[in-house]
């Protein structure tokens, strides 16, 4: 698609730009994108401590500390793998038949000391990508939380982030990535909905059914312990969103503020309409509502920031809003104990944005996509069914992976811890440590 520029890591905007590879020459920086991509490398890092406040203000008292450092830890367990071989196995050249890449000059990161990509120095662009592999196995503790030991949380992140992440992150952004090439312009997957939402979402879900409930789940109420660090939290995923879409353009130009745009657009639709949902359902409106609301519209956005434009973005926002309420009322439905609804949000809202982006991409982008395949045109139709091959490759393998995974952890060191530590809390029985200096609640 001649509109889209060739960059050397794929992941750029895998929905603007064409699958060509580009060297890593060296040139003079680009001040102003390379401002651009530390700042929204600051941004998406963000993002982890403001997930870390969202979680731990929904669970018990007692958990408070263990449920955040379940976001912190992949900080460190993560950034260093990413460090040691993520990258490489994300962006490297296609092995194993294209599963997973590879490039040994990307091992350690010693290749690109003095590597620049389109002026921007490629150690910035590594360290952008490493954060969303951060967070996105983070988004996964909420559907375990209160009741996993901390070292089978770190083993179960560590194995997933090698045999989930990386494949998904090489299949959509890499330059030989299978759903990166498919069709006329690829999965159009912008920053992460299906690589980092529906992924930990399905496999949220997967180690949901796996671990069972929470004890006392759901005849117990497990009221909140701070939903004023909730909507916090909450309010830094919203800034950081803004580097997580609009960074992942890795410009600074048109295509940047049109994914900004898109983001808070989405992001306030989803707001509003989940406190229109309660207001007409319950005659009141709840700040865990709005919250909600607001990571409705982030979700949905995420795939299609890119492509789709502020009527879109309206629209896809509210709608995700419905959907994933209606999602959350099915979980009470079925039983399963989902903790802080990971799969109820991230998995069914991007997943929903993934298909139904189709739908409202700018006429611009398909007529370059009609262009490129060069005869019979391309239409909305054509993109669903490319995003839909996107959408059920990442579901199989995130499912059966994570099933696995689970098996492992479980038969090697322990994953559910016993029944008296799950009352104590595992902010004493696990860390040694109280989060407010209170005895359990």
């Amino acid at each position: 698609m001649n509109q889209r520029q060739p960059m050397v890591l794929a992941w750029t905007v895998a929905c603007l730009f064409p699958a060509v590879a580009y060297a890593g020459d060296t040139m003079a920086t680009d001040t102003g994108t390379t401002a651009w991509m530390l700042t929204s490398t600051a941004l998406v890092l963000l993002m982890v401590p403001g997930l870390a406040m969202f979680y731990g203000g929904l669970v018990r008292t007692k958990n408070v500390l263990g449920t955040m450092m379940h976001s912190f830890a992949a900080m460190a367990i993560i950034g260093v793998l990413w460090v040691v071989c993520g990258y490489a196995l994300c962006f490297g050249d296609g092995i194993l038949g294209g599963v997973v890449g590879w490039r040994g000059d990307y091992f350690l990161l010693k290749g690109i000391d003095e590597s620049m990509i389109k002026g921007v120095p490629e150690y910035v662009l590594a360290m952008f990508q490493g954060k969303f592999a951060i967070i996105t196995p983070a988004l996964i503790s909420g559907a375990l939380a209160e009741r996993v030991f901390f070292r089978g949380y770190c083993l179960f992140i560590l194995l997933w982030f090698l045999l989930i992440y990386c494949p998904l992150c090489h299949w959509v952004w890499a330059a030989d990535g299978w759903l990166f090439n498919l069709g006329a312009g690829g999965v159009i997957d912008l920053a992460g909905g299906l690589v980092i939402h529906v992924s930990a979402g399905v496999s949220a879900l997967v180690v949901a059914l796996f671990l069972g409930k929470r004890i006392g789940y759901p005849e117990k109420t497990m009221q909140p312990n701070n939903l004023v660090m909730t909507m916090m939290g909450a309010g830094l995923l919203w800034v950081g969103w803004f580097g997580f879409n609009a960074g992942s353009t890795a410009q600074s130009g048109l295509d940047t503020a049109r994914a900004l745009t898109m983001t808070q657009v989405s992001a306030a639709s989803g707001a509003l309409t989940w406190m229109a949902i309660e207001a007409f359902l319950f005659k009141k409106a709840t700040s865990l509502g709005f919250a909600s609301g607001v990571l409705a519209g982030l979700v949905v956005i995420t795939p299609a920031a890119g492509v789709v434009q502020p009527v879109g973005a309206l629209i896809l926002g509210a709608c995700s809003s419905v959907v994933c309420y209606l999602a959350l009322k099915a979980k009470n439905r079925f039983g399963y104990d989902d903790s802080l609804d990971c799969f109820g949000i991230h998995g069914v809202g991007s997943g929903f944005g993934v298909i139904c982006l189709s739908f409202f991409i700018r006429k611009s982008w398909m007529q370059a996509a009609a262009v490129s395949v060069g005869t019979g045109g391309w239409s909305a139709i054509d993109q669903l069914q490319v995003q839909l091959t996107g959408m059920g490759a990442t579901i199989a393998w995130a499912a059966a992976g994570t099933i696995l995974i689970c098996l492992v952890v479980e038969k090697t060191i322990g994953f559910r811890i016993d029944a008296d530590a799950e009352v104590m809390g595992i902010d004493y029985t696990l860390h040694g440590e109280h989060g407010y200096g209170l005895i359990n609640s």
